[in-house]
């Protein structure tokens, strides 16, 4: 394990920007942390939080995940309440848009938000949660530091330094509570996780490994950032939750390849 961890942080030191690193072993609890507590822009690794609420206050009788929203394009900026949308152009999804009007269930919302890190989705479904339950969740689930304050695209909120905020220590916590059926309920743990392993943004974590290994994941990018978070299951049913975030890239597709190794090493390390 100390090998691993100066290979890796010599693979980290050839890039420009500021790397983080946290593996668990969910077999043998054996762990690899580097700048864990680091304090990242959540980028849309926070949509899995939100995914973890939405089961959560379903699975208490809130609501069904069969029950339909009404998709819009308007939102309350957090600072002062004034109206904002999002941009189709910005967004990694954009079937959603021609369903303006219409209603579409939660699940296909959440399916959306997950899979194609669908940014209207994500702030449909926050504002029928409530940012602040979802930072609250995190914190019962022994997430200290992860803060969701709210949807995406919040200009105001963003020039005023009012961003969702991570640590890939946090992300690790909640994956492993994924995986061993700890949120919400074993059930929901493993409708999550089916959802998680439809992820289309493959390019950091399962990049460099096997086709029949299995990542339940989510990424998230912004200009200088680039996260991926998850649990990758190996076909003998070992598995490990693997976080990798990244932030002031100078070099964006550079730092991309740089964690795909750091995450084949990390592979090539479990197996052995």
């Amino acid at each position: 394990m100390s090998q691993l961890r100066r290979q890796i942080a010599e693979v980290f030191e050839k890039q420009e920007g500021v790397f983080a690193i946290a593996f668990k072993d969910l077999a043998t609890g054996e762990e690899l942390l580097i700048n864990e507590r680091e304090t990242f822009h959540a980028a849309s690794t926070m949509k899995t939080p939100v995914l973890i609420e939405a089961y959560k206050q379903a699975a208490a009788g809130s609501f069904s995940l069969s029950d339909s929203i009404l998709v819009k394009n308007e939102f309350k900026s957090i600072v002062d309440g004034s109206p904002f949308s999002i941009s189709a152009e910005d967004d990694s999804e954009q079937e959603l848009y021609t369903m303006l009007g219409q209603k579409r269930p939660i699940s296909e919302l959440l399916y959306k938000m997950i899979i194609q890190s669908s940014n209207l989705a994500t702030n449909l479904v926050i504002e029928k949660l409530d940012a602040n339950r979802v930072t609250q969740t995190m914190r019962e689930m022994g997430a200290k530091d992860i803060q969701v304050l709210r949807g995406v695209e919040d200009a105001k909120a963003y020039e005023q330094g009012l961003s969702n905020t991570t640590t890939a220590y946090d992300l690790m916590v909640i994956f492993e509570r994924l995986a061993v059926g700890k949120a919400v309920n074993p059930k929901a743990s493993r409708e999550m996780i089916n959802i998680l392993l439809d992820q289309q943004h493959r390019e950091i974590i399962p990049a460099k490994l096997p086709s029949e290994v299995k990542v339940a994941h989510k990424t998230g990018w912004i200009t200088g950032v680039r996260h991926d978070s998850g649990i990758v299951m190996l076909h003998d049913g070992r598995r490990y939750v693997l976080v990798l975030l990244s932030k002031n890239l100078q070099d964006e597709e550079a730092g991309i390849a740089a964690m795909s190794q750091v995450s084949e090493m990390v592979y090539r390390f479990f197996i052995e």
